[in-house]
């Protein structure tokens, strides 16, 4: 396209959104940002369209505005690291527009959201920035991700990390910082230059995908409930059991080494196939350390450092993963909608269920509730949940282990439950695998998890908290290739259910 016929066809882009009616707004948007970036990346037609709105923009109403807010924000974050290429300087052109009508609105406005999403892309501009927005009027997360977005990086004194969900989360949490200090002190000053970015990039991600929620379904997000943390001396921590929890479920566990079966005591399995002995403390399986002799190494789960952690993960940043991951900003799918959905579908034929993936037990409780407690064997790789978990339910044994190999023996569970887990997984496909080889047929596996926006803007700003040279985070599924998974496991989907991009599911082992 020559540069003269570039203007032409972005007015007539930019006009066929502004004039588009309200039932085919979004669609116009689509088309309109399809043509000006893609992946987080800027097409030939995004400067002049980005003079176009940043000239338009006054005229606009409100619903257009937050739309144009979020694709000029979109189009300024491709120069980035970079703050004063073309783009942003095209759109910062209406930054005195922006602030103006940032002011005075209420936190939760769908257009108040989208500017601040777009105002966080011009530090230069910090202070009017901050003062527009208001620390009185946004909510406190949301200023701390806009603060922290129009921050710039002191490589002498970097500050890293603790940005999802929001750097005033953490603030509440009042979390200790000497072990941040130590891993940011071993980092090269390129690599802190890339968690730098990297964080940068998810508070402008956290900032953007609120704000296009909002503008998108043209109402205010739910306000999070404000969570009181209890002193770490507080924090339950588990006792051991009067009795060996894993009585019942030995027959069906095997060594995760060779396959052998376990001869199982109060303080230890030991494989009778390879003669490798695991540690039991606390009610707790751990098979990612041996011991030697019948002598137990010490079983310290780290929660004598970090006990508070398993609640935060619980209380905080749960919350805002299923809002980010679920599209859940209104709170529609509340943890009642998830224990009904559990204790309905949740089908065990004969033998152990296992919660695979764990955490802290809240779950596993309902799981508890819902099959009798002796039934239920918990597994998660993390040893303060389990320790947290333990400490909630007393008669229910658990593992510390990863999802593949599982160390159960082939057709020996009755039903399997995994709930906000799967996606976390280093390797989903092979813990399906699994899931298929432990279970009886008839047994089911029962799923919550989360599935990819078909909105490229959504998916950008779920993955943009997610960095692959930064940090692992979340990995929605695709529908189609979660339900080949499962049929390769021999596993069939006899319910589905899928509000938002959440996907809820119970296969059954054939």
């Amino acid at each position: 396209m020559s540069a003269s016929a570039a203007p032409a066809k972005v007015h007539q882009l930019v006009s066929a959104f502004v004039d588009a009616p309200d039932d085919r707004l979004d669609a116009e948007f689509g088309q309109l940002t399809g043509e000006l970036w893609r992946d987080g990346a800027a097409t030939g037609l995004a400067l002049p369209a980005a003079q176009e709105l940043a000239g338009r923009f006054e005229a606009l109403d409100d619903r257009r505005r937050g739309y144009a807010a979020v694709l000029l924000g979109l189009l300024v974050e491709t120069e980035y690291p970079s703050t004063d290429g073309p783009i942003a300087t095209a759109a910062g052109t209406g930054l005195d527009v922006y602030a103006d009508l940032a002011g005075g609105r209420d936190q939760g406005d769908p257009l108040f959201l989208a500017l601040c999403y777009l105002l966080a892309h011009f530090p230069a501009a910090r202070e009017r920035v901050l003062a527009a927005a208001g620390q009185a009027r946004l909510h406190e997360d949301d200023y701390s991700r806009l603060d922290r977005a129009l921050a710039t990086l002191d490589p002498e004194h970097p500050v890293l990390g603790r940005v999802f969900p929001s750097p005033a989360a953490w603030q509440r949490y009042g979390a200790e910082g000497d072990f941040d200090k130590r891993w940011i002190e071993a980092m090269s000053p390129e690599e802190v230059v890339r968690g730098w970015r990297a964080d940068t990039g998810t508070a402008f991600a956290g900032l953007g995908a609120k704000a296009y929620w909002a503008v998108r379904n043209w109402t205010s997000p739910a306000v999070p409930a404000e969570i009181d943390f209890p002193p770490d001396a507080q924090v339950i921590r588990a006792a051991e059991p009067a009795v060996n929890l894993f009585d019942t479920h030995g027959p069906a566990l095997r060594c995760p080494g060779c396959g052998g079966a376990f001869e199982v005591a109060a303080r230890r399995a030991r494989c009778t196939g390879c003669d490798t002995a695991y540690p039991i403390s606390a009610g707790i399986l751990d098979l990612t350390k041996t011991m030697a002799g019948d002598e137990a190494d010490d079983f310290d789960f780290m929660v004598a450092e970090t006990p508070g952690m398993t609640l935060f993960y619980e209380r905080i940043a749960r919350p805002n993963f299923l809002r980010l991951c679920g599209s859940n900003w209104d709170d529609a799918v509340t943890t009642g909608i998830e224990d009904d959905y559990l204790a309905r579908h949740v089908s065990p034929v004969e033998g152990p269920v296992l919660d695979l993936g764990c955490g802290a037990g809240r779950w596993t409780g309902v799981l508890a509730d819902t099959v009798g407690a002796e039934r239920v064997i918990a597994l998660d790789a993390t040893g303060p949940m389990l320790s947290m978990l333990r400490a909630r339910l007393a008669g229910v044994p658990a593992i510390r282990s990863g999802a593949a190999p599982l160390p159960f023996k082939d057709a020996s569970l009755g039903a399997v439950l995994c709930w906000n887990a799967l996606q976390a997984f280093p390797d989903p496909p092979a813990a399906v695998a699994e899931v298929g080889r432990c279970l009886r047929p008839g047994g089911t596996f029962t799923v919550m998890t989360f599935r990819n926006s078909d909105d490229p803007v959504y998916r950008h700003f779920v993955a943009a908290h997610t960095p692959a040279e930064y940090r692992v985070g979340p990995r929605p599924f695709d529908p189609d290739a979660l339900r080949q998974l499962l049929a390769d496991a021999g596993l069939r989907i006899r319910e589905e259910w899928g509000p938002g991009t959440f996907v809820f599911f119970t296969a059954e082992r054939a």
